[in-house]
């Protein structure tokens, strides 16, 4: 009698962040085991930092991940959207000025 509660499937939305947005985390981050080179707990990111989404990607077909390169760790460390909030001016999907002109760059 498995009864799963059935979870939001994220990607048949837009993603919330591109490329190139500037983000700040919202949370405290730590390893769960799938961060190479640091301990099992260890802090790879500490709410308040400000970094860059550098990718987005997807995992099991569900929920977008952010690659966000946190600068002042000099890490990139996968992030889900609740984890992090836009810092650009404009805090819709997409209109930071990089990501406008990487849009504009795959869109020729």
């Amino acid at each position: 009698m498995g009864l799963v509660r059935e979870q939001e499937v994220e990607i048949r939305e837009q993603p919330r962040f591109m490329p190139g947005e500037r983000v700040r985390a919202t949370r405290q981050v730590r390893n769960d085991g799938t961060y190479p080179a640091k301990d099992i707990g260890e802090n790879l990111v500490r709410k308040g930092d400000e970094g860059f989404v550098r990718d987005v990607g997807t995992f099991l077909q569900q929920f977008y991940i952010y690659a966000v390169e946190w600068v002042e760790r000099g890490t990139i460390v996968g992030m889900r959207a609740y984890e992090i909030m836009s810092l650009d001016k404009a805090a819709t999907p997409g209109t930071s000025e990089i990501a406008t002109c990487l849009r504009k760059a795959t869109a020729r």
